[in-house]
């Protein structure tokens, strides 16, 4: 996978095409509306994201994205890459290292680490980057379709 865009497929991968050390990554620049839409959207109005004045005291002296607003960027990479559409998402450990600020590029990777064929689960590492810098490292379970099969 070249990482370049978004998958145009409908159907991801099935479980049976799946091999341990696939990786797919998806990048992104955050922008200013990115933040101010996903304020919006959550609700999460913390200054610490949409008040320069506030911003500029903190530690972070300036306005950071929100953790889940990167974070979403490895769900797209899950949800449109691998394994893609179709999937389910189970559960998401993240760990967030550092801060993503407005005009960073994030770089989402995720990487089969495990696969449970009879569950339909796999298990990926997933992490965050901007430049050589992690942001966000963790795992992902996901449920993923099978080949479907005709019916007689």
């Amino acid at each position: 996978m070249d990482g370049a865009g978004i998958s145009e497929s409908l159907e991801g991968y099935h479980i049976e095409e799946l091999s341990v050390g696939m990786t797919a990554v998806f990048a992104k620049t955050i922008t200013e509306a990115d933040i101010v839409l996903f304020a919006g959207t959550s609700g999460d109005m913390n200054p610490i994201h949409v008040n320069d004045e506030y911003a500029r005291a903190t530690r972070f002296k300036g306005r950071i994205a929100h953790g889940f607003l990167t974070g979403s960027l490895i769900s797209t990479c899950l949800g449109m890459k691998l394994p893609g559409p179709g999937c389910i998402y189970v559960k998401q450990d993240m760990n967030f290292r550092a801060p993503v600020r407005p005009g960073d590029t994030v770089q989402a990777r995720a990487t089969v680490v495990d696969i449970n064929r009879e569950s339909r689960r796999i298990t990926l590492e997933t992490v965050a980057t901007v430049g050589d810098t992690v942001v966000i490292d963790g795992q992902a379970v996901m449920i993923v379709p099978g080949r479907r099969t005709a019916s007689a």
